[in-house]
């Protein structure tokens, strides 16, 4: 027909379904487990706006909404046939066959498939979306003209529901309309999940049986953002099902696992009681039951000890009563993990002490993963084929295979090859930068790349001091010798988080100064990149040199930007925080250029108090830069404009910037000592990439499932339609006899 391709995937809107690294893990993990020929079901909202489009107006980020389905979208299928009620508000009843919650407010789920098609094995499974829809006679009870004309209105407020995303990514926002998504989502799920469970058991007479539930369900809580689930399981289970108690709570205990994803304190849900009480009256009572027995327990295990019973309470009492959601998680699931090795020992032996010690037998540890299919077929074709050139396909299903590639580090072939792939990738992305930014950019300059969202913790403002502190080198010996860098930073900063704006506006403030500064040249480029989201790490992965990684240590429960970084051939600055821990042990830590504190003396520090002064009177870069800062070099118009910004550093950084700062910049100059000198920068490249076969997804998918779900993947591929269907029933009968 005429029409690129290309021009045709550009148009295609970003689907906006996920916040962060969070929802796009889960995206790899659907990828696995269709590959893995798992018969699987992802749920989620189908969020009519998206996580916020960014656009920087005057260095600032402006929000703009992300209306990504204004076109349409080709790839759902509405499937009103299973549209399914959804309850809120009401109150409870005590009657002679038990509770009733009554008098509730409707709102249905209206379910939306997405097809998710498994490599090359002809399995494809299912993306269920629920949108929220007002029933007909939503608020129409008794109206005349007037009253009609509001009724209608009204049902926007049930359509709301999943109307828009919220935006923040590691903060807790205690908002109505934020509980009623989560318990939309669950209480929709179930019910699917139940209707389907009760359809395979149509041959049993009378009422179903639901002792084989939990070895046919697993339900895997994605953090504490669906623990309603579980109050809602025994709801259906108990007031519906008329199961008994303990029946109820020993099926739903083995039904869900719950995988935390953070230690942030802010990021931990806590539900006030009051706002649950309204909104899910029966719940709630549930919940105080669930707690009332988790304490007798306690009690029983450590007679007296009030302490253990205040910290392990499902109910917070200090000020206005909450629910810990994350307390509620671990009570009520049969496994609990965290997300790298670092991570999951940090909740066993700091956030979740108490629990991991009364029920060790509960704690595993999943690291998390990407798909190779996204990540480097799909986005970088040309190291894809180069590498296949080299070891096979196979590494494809197999992402282990690429330890192959070792044998080759010293093969002048590869090496040149490699180094020709990340020159075509970058080429194609200064381009795509000029275009966009009007900066003109070196292409044989080192691309040092640092893409998250915006937030303290991930410590933006340790690279942005080490670009000022570039930038005055140059200043200062403008004719010497100097490794040539586009430093490229982009993310998303939370509406409601003034730091991180600010962390944005400084960015592009020292961009503004150093990319118009004659002295400088092509020597330094700063490019905050706009709008970061999926389509845009697929262009600006592959080309990258340098992956930033420095989180303080013991804050990031993973990343898994770091390893995408790392497949597509980066070399890692990082902290030794979240999967970085195990990308070294993978590759050895000699081909990471790690920096920084560890776990242990972030803590000594917060022993002893962390002292910001003392480092900006030592270090005189630090001073030299900090006091740029402070004296409006960077802003001459508005010299105060980043007190706050120099507040928090001198004043209250919980992320201790400053402790890190000089021996990132020996790092750093290791990284530049290093890019001078190509075919050995290569070689550590190609040991990377030889090390990424564990942080494939397919791998954290086949540890859930034999761990946790109690499945066993399959590498059975299913016959396209077109072909007779008897040849793999014999091929299955025969694998099963084996």
């Amino acid at each position: 027909m005429g029409l690129d391709m290309e021009e045709l995937e550009e148009m295609e809107e970003d689907a906006g379904l996920g916040n962060g690294g969070l929802g796009r893990l889960a995206a790899c993990f659907l990828d696995s487990m269709a590959t893995l020929g798992l018969a699987a079901y992802g749920y989620g909202i189908r969020y009519e706006y998206g996580i916020f489009n960014q656009k920087i107006k005057d260095g600032w980020q402006v929000e703009e909404a992300d209306d990504w389905l204004r076109h349409g979208n080709p790839w759902e299928k509405a499937r009103p046939e299973y549209m399914l009620p959804v309850h809120f508000y009401g109150h409870v009843e005590e009657t002679k066959d038990g509770s009733k919650w009554v008098d509730t407010q409707v709102v249905l789920a209206m379910p939306y498939d997405t097809p998710i098609p498994g490599y090359m094995n002809n399995t494809v499974n299912t993306m269920r979306l629920w949108s929220a829809k007002a029933p007909n006679d939503f608020n129409l009870k008794d109206f005349n003209v007037g009253d009609y004309i509001e009724a209608v209105l009204d049902r926007n407020l049930a359509e709301n529901i999943s109307r828009v995303l919220y935006p923040n990514d590691n903060f807790f926002e205690g908002k109505e309309l934020r509980l009623k998504q989560e318990y939309f989502v669950v209480a929709a799920t179930l019910q699917d999940i139940i209707r389907r469970f009760k359809t395979t058991k149509k041959g049993s007479p009378g009422r179903t049986s639901f002792e084989t539930f939990p070895d046919k369900v697993a339900v895997q809580l994605n953090d504490t953002h669906p623990a309603m689930a579980i109050p809602e399981l025994m709801r259906i289970f108990v007031d519906i099902e008329k199961l008994d108690w303990d029946t109820a709570w020993s099926l739903t205990q083995r039904t869900f696992a719950y995988t935390n994803h953070t230690v942030l304190p802010e990021a931990l849900e806590r539900w006030p009681v009051e706002l649950l009480e309204k909104l899910l009256p029966r719940h709630l009572q549930i919940i105080y039951r669930i707690n009332q027995l988790h304490l007798d327990r306690i009690a029983t295990l450590y007679p007296e000890n009030m302490n253990k019973l205040r910290k392990m309470s499902l109910i917070e009492e200090d000020g206005c009563k909450r629910v810990n959601m994350a307390h509620l998680c671990i009570v009520g699931s049969h496994a609990v993990n965290g997300v790298a090795e670092i991570h999951s020992n940090i909740i066993k032996t700091d956030v979740f002490r108490d629990f991991s010690e009364m029920e060790p037998q509960k704690f595993q540890n999943k690291t998390n993963g990407i798909t190779p299919r996204r990540w480097l077929l799909l986005c970088n074709p040309g190291l894809a084929e180069l590498i296949a050139e080299v070891i096979g396909e196979d590494y494809v299903k197999d992402l282990y295979q690429l330890k192959k590639l070792i044998q080759f580090v010293d093969d002048a072939a590869l090496i040149r090859d490699i180094s020709r792939v990340k020159q075509d990738n970058k080429l194609k992305f200064a381009q795509y930068l000029e275009k966009e930014y009007r900066v003109k950019i070196n292409p044989s300059s080192m691309f040092d790349v640092h893409v998250k969202r915006i937030h303290e913790y991930k410590r933006q403002l340790l690279n942005c001091l080490h670009i000022i502190a570039m930038y005055n080198r140059i200043r200062m010996k403008p004719n010497a010798h100097f490794v040539p860098r586009t430093v490229i930073i982009g993310g998303k900063a939370a509406p409601g988080y003034h730091m991180a704006k600010m962390i944005i506006r400084l960015i592009t403030s020292v961009a503004e100064v150093v990319n118009n500064d004659p002295v400088v040249g092509s020597k330094l480029k700063v490019i905050f990149l706009e709008n970061y989201r999926v389509s845009l790490a697929e262009k600006v992965i592959p080309a990258t040199d340098l992956s930033q990684q420095i989180s303080t240590a013991g804050t990031e429960a993973s990343g898994t930007g770091n390893m995408k970084f790392m497949l597509n051939g980066a070399l890692t600055i990082g902290t030794m925080d979240g999967a970085n821990v195990e990308m070294a042990e993978e590759a050895g830590e000699e081909n990471l250029f790690i920096f920084g504190m560890r776990v242990q003396d972030v803590a000594d520090m917060d022993q002893k108090g962390y002292d910001a002064m003392s480092y900006y009177k030592r270090i005189p870069e630090l001073k030299q830069v900090m006091d740029q800062i402070t004296s409006g070099f960077f802003c001459p118009k508005n010299p105060d404009l980043f007190k706050d910004v120099t507040d928090m550093l001198f004043k209250y950084d919980r992320f201790k910037v400053f402790a890190d700062f000089e021996d990132y910049m020996k790092a750093q100059e290791k990284v530049s000592k290093l890019y001078q000198n190509p075919k050995e920068w290569t070689k550590m490249v190609i040991r990377n990439i030889a090390a990424t076969g564990k942080f494939s997804s397919d791998r954290t998918i086949k540890e859930y499932a034999t761990e946790v779900w109690g499945v066993q993947p399959t590498d059975l591929k299913i016959p396209p339609p077109n072909e007779p269907r008897e040849a793999v029933v014999e091929k299955a009968r025969a694998l099963r006899k084996m």
